[in-house]
């Protein structure tokens, strides 16, 4: 009777998944017309224009919108694997392969004693949540990456050391996957991968690290947390702009890089917690390393200068993850991030002229959306403290840090 009962359930998440993305397939290919501005430019205008740099056997070093690390030019150029449909179309087929990857990876991973399904309901529901914007860029694949990482842990921690450490120059924030890991293998392969993966680019293609000084000059992202201080401001006289700069819409103006810095503060305070916690720490169960890099990975999104809709998928990813185990505790934060998918919708691209404009309804959704990071983001470090910290837990989740991460949302 069970059998048949999982069986029906395998029946209709497949079903549901199969909807949901052919409908995002079908948003992105323009058969139907999403509302809001069209998130697919950056596949057929930036995208393919780094693609024609990167064939040629170097980085596009003069360009101020390529921040991401060397690896990611292998995102960029895999859709010349399909070279019989055009760049965009085959990049869109690329990214639902790599949804129906990440699927697969979870599916596998809530079989078994403390396993449960229901990590891949997390994902098959979370990311349409998100809209066409998943499709439209190459986070997707990162995350295939990270939940593949995080789901071979606990049976093949050189396997995950690897896939973090080239998650890591994929985007950066795999390397947060490794926080949880104890075993010494994992992180002599992360480390082993990424030097490997970095000379490997160094040596083969220029320009390979340009990035770094494009990603330190970024300024307020018109989605992050700190930038609620200038939605704000605007209405009070604050003699600002909004920018496109360095890819993304930013304020720009006076007090800009004194809110920028604060951001930075507020990750490096969420680092030190992090720190302090993998020192704490003793009790680690089998879903303590995907537990703590989904608090690490929300802490560093909330708290970033940036929040692209895109940095969702990460966190949806992650989520599914920590809910293949029955023992996980994060349904709570889980949830929230979820709810925060759909307000993120609602924000980009449905009404993003209002959040640009900074009028009601954009600062409404803008707080809305990040306030339930920042809930969830400290409910979640606070489980995974008193879950792993023994004989405290009366201890608040992180003085200093809460206090600072609640001071930007009261603005």
């Amino acid at each position: 009777m069970k059998t048949k009962a999982a069986r029906g359930s395998l029946a209709w998440l497949l079903v549901l998944w199969g909807l949901t993305r052919a409908a995002l397939l079908l948003c992105v290919l323009k058969v139907i017309v999403f509302p809001g501005p069209d998130v697919t430019s950056d596949v057929s205008v930036i995208y393919q224009g780094w693609y024609d740099v990167l064939r040629t056997g170097t980085f596009p070093r003069e360009d101020v919108t390529w921040q991401y690390p060397p690896a990611a030019a292998l995102a960029i150029l895999s859709p010349g694997l399909l070279p019989f449909l055009e760049y965009a179309t085959a990049f869109f087929v690329l990214a639902l392969v790599a949804d129906l990857v990440t699927l697969a990876l979870l599916l596998q991973g809530g079989r078994g004693p403390g396993r449960a399904r229901r990590g891949a309901w997390v994902w098959v529901a979370g990311v349409p949540l998100l809209g066409p914007t998943v499709y439209a860029r190459y986070d997707v694949m990162v995350t295939a990456v990270a939940v593949g990482a995080l789901l071979a842990a606990a049976r093949h921690p050189r396997l995950m050391g690897a896939l973090a450490g080239f998650g890591a120059l994929l985007k950066v924030w795999p390397a947060l996957l490794l926080l949880g890991m104890r075993r010494r293998g994992a992180w002599v392969s992360a480390a082993v991968t990424g030097a490997g993966v970095a000379a490997l680019f160094a040596v083969l293609m220029p320009g390979a690290f340009a990035f770094l000084g494009f990603q330190r000059d970024r300024g307020t992202e018109v989605e992050s947390l700190g930038a609620l201080v200038f939605h704000v401001a605007r209405h009070h006289g604050w003699e600002g702009e909004v920018l496109l700069n360095y890819g993304s819409v930013e304020f720009l103006g006076p007090y800009v890089t004194w809110v920028s810095t604060g951001a930075l503060f507020l990750t490096g305070a969420a680092l030190a917690w992090l720190v302090l916690w993998r020192l704490l720490a003793r009790r680690f169960e089998p879903h303590t390393v995907a537990d703590a890099a989904f608090v690490a990975v929300l802490m560093f999104t909330t708290t970033s200068r940036v929040i692209s809709p895109q940095y969702m998928v990460w966190l949806v990813g992650l989520a599914a993850v920590c809910l293949c185990f029955r023992g996980s505790r994060m349904r709570v934060p889980v949830v929230l991030v979820l709810v925060a998918c759909f307000v993120t919708v609602l924000e980009f691209p449905l009404w993003f002229a209002h959040v640009v404009a900074s009028d009601g309804l954009g600062i409404t959704l803008l707080v809305l959306r990040n306030g339930l990071l920042v809930v969830a983001t400290l409910v979640a470090a606070r489980v995974l403290w008193c879950s792993t910290v023994p004989g405290r837990r009366e201890v608040p989740v992180v003085t200093g840090t809460a206090r600072a991460a609640e001071t930007p949302v009261s603005h």
